[in-house]
């Protein structure tokens, strides 16, 4: 075992240069300095108080810098990890409560396992089920959710918890008279200055200048008074270590929402890492091994009173643009959070919610993707059909039950498209020996008493029934004039029993009906597994060959070819 693929610190800390620490300090108290409002933010999000939020970027970010393999990725908490996080256990427990405190270290607990064991056992690839319309479509519905339950913040109004965006909206509208219109404005005013900074300067840490913007307002102008809510005092000092529960009914209902967040969020932090590894050539982002980094990080946040984290994009993306070499600029970063945890909180004693409100609305709005969708209605409508579904679910149906509709649209797809692979009728192209798909190409003509198939996927269980009735329907067509069937099987890379089974039963009807059956480009694995079954002796050695044209040309001279069985016959034994 090679230590360096678990410790990926080994590769790059022995060859460390004091040239290159400018920049990750640099970059580490640029991203320290955006994750202070981020993280309070992302707390509220999640139904827990700001307090955690900063919790989350302690020790996680300490454990990813020795076993990540990506040097500009920014862990931490991010907007759709805390908005699963409050879905799965706003379902369990009251917000606010010592359960739910529990729950969200126990989920972090959860996740870390689940990541953990998917890349020890290199289970990176399950990710792959989740499709991209599925994750746009249902990341653009939950930004909607989370973003208008954070009204009653803006509004300064007591609306009740909920997740479904038409009540969130119908008691807003109810309460109309009672809003808070200071609160309001504060809001608004947030929004406005984020969206401003961005346009004039995008390495600005743009959420600490609301922050403190809006903390100097309220302060200042003493608007308490005015029914401004505050965030108040925030406990001072490191977070105590806590054990998460282990009750075994709590880890049976956190389980989905679990295993969803440990995919979704896995799958958010390998595009970003994999992103920002493409401007970079001195190191390579490992899938895997990224599990086993973030599963490690939220394993040990759950012990500081953290919910699940995972690498953001736009830190990640501030993170690279200030210079970071090393991932210990998220240790500089870490350092930061700790300093302000011991020294800096009672700072953000008048930072108002409604501040901390529209740092949230913008992060979320911006998940929003609506280009894909357009995209897609061009391009792929069955794909757009995904994303359009996922997404009226999710709003309907809440953001758990969305994601496995999700999923579930994800995994009928691969089963539907592997169970009826795409087939192509072949014809020769004029005046050449090569053979493409005739509903392609008009000029290309089939000859009467050929059937030419090719069929692009691996035969196996789930699909030989639509191949062997593709088969079937092609013979009628031919009629009496078929006299031979040539498969192509230069994209048949494997068969199963099934499908070795089926092929025999078709070589028998082909006999039965006098029709000749012809192979040709049979690779390796499927040779040998035709070898294994005698399937290649009942065809006939000498009738498989390299490429179509060999074996039109053996039909067009069958009577000589037959006394020489031989002449156009390639080895099989080759594992080629």
């Amino acid at each position: 075992m090679n230590i360096r693929s678990y410790l990926p610190i080994l590769d790059w800390l022995p060859k460390y240069r004091t040239k290159v620490l400018k920049n990750d300090l640099a970059a580490g108290l640029t991203v320290g300095v955006m994750l202070i409002p981020q993280g309070m933010a992302y707390a509220m999000i999640a139904g827990l108080p700001p307090i955690h939020g900063l919790y989350a970027a302690t020790l996680p970010l300490f454990i990813y810098a020795i076993f990540g393999t990506s040097r500009q990725l920014a862990v931490g908490p991010a907007a759709m990890v805390s908005l699963l996080t409050a879905t799965g256990i706003g379902a369990l427990a009251e917000g606010g409560t010592e359960t739910y405190l529990l729950l969200a270290f126990s989920l972090a607990l959860l996740v870390g396992l689940i990541q953990l064991s998917l890349g020890l056992f290199r289970l990176g690839f399950l990710v792959n089920f989740l499709s991209q319309p599925v994750i746009s479509g249902f990341t653009s519905a939950a930004a909607l959710i989370i973003g208008f339950s954070q009204l009653k913040h803006l509004l300064g109004l007591d609306i009740p918890r909920s997740r479904y965006i038409h009540e969130i909206i119908g008691h807003a509208i109810a309460q109309f008279g009672e809003i808070n219109w200071v609160t309001f404005a504060i809001g608004i005013g947030g929004i406005i200055i984020l969206k401003v900074v961005k346009r004039i300067n995008k390495a600005i840490p743009r959420q600490l200048v609301v922050v403190v913007a809006g903390i100097l307002v309220v302060w200042g102008l003493g608007l308490m008074g005015e029914g401004v809510r505050i965030v108040g005092e925030i406990p001072r000092g490191l977070p105590v270590f806590t054990a998460p529960s282990f009750d075994a009914n709590q880890w049976e209902a956190l389980l989905p929402i679990a295993l969803t967040i440990a995919l979704v969020s896995f799958m958010e932090s390998i595009a970003v890492a994999k992103t920002i590894q493409a401007k970079h050539k001195d190191y390579k982002v490992v899938p895997n091994q990224e599990l086993i980094a973030l599963g490690l990080a939220n394993i040990g946040g759950s012990l500081v009173q953290s919910f699940p984290v995972t690498g953001g994009l736009s830190r990640s993306a501030v993170n690279d643009q200030a210079g970071a070499k090393t991932s210990l600029a998220g240790v500089f970063s870490a350092l930061l959070i700790i300093l302000t945890l011991l020294f800096l909180t009672p700072l953000f004693y008048y930072l108002p919610n409604a501040v901390l409100a529209s740092i949230i609305m913008v992060a979320v709005f911006g998940l929003i993707d609506y280009k894909t969708a357009v995209r897609l209605r061009h391009t792929d409508r069955t794909d757009f059909w995904m994303l359009i579904i996922t997404f009226i679910a999710t709003l309907t149906l809440g953001i758990a039950a969305g994601i496995g509709v999700g999923v579930l649209l994800s995994l009928v797809m691969v089963i539907y498209r592997t169970t009826r692979p795409h087939v192509a009728i072949l014809g020769n192209v004029p005046d050449s020996p090569f053979y493409r798909n005739v509903s392609r190409f008009p000029a290309i003509k089939e000859r009467p008493e050929l059937l030419i198939m090719r069929f692009d996927a691996q035969l196996y269980f789930a699909n030989i029934s639509f191949v062997k009735e593709t088969i079937a329907n092609e013979m009628s067509r031919k009629g009496e004039a078929l006299q031979a069937i040539i498969i192509n099987a230069d994209s048949t890379n494997t068969v199963d029993s099934s499908a070795i089974q089926a092929l025999e039963d078709i070589l028998n009807d082909c006999q039965k009906q006098g029709i000749v059956l012809y192979f040709t480009g049979v690779k390796g694995p499927v040779r040998d597994a035709m070898e294994r079954t005698q399937l290649t002796q009942k065809v006939g050695r000498q009738h498989f060959f390299m490429n179509v044209q060999e074996a039109v040309d053996y039909f067009d001279d069958k009577e000589t070819n037959e006394q020489h069985p031989n002449r156009l016959q390639y080895t099989l034994q080759s594992n080629v």
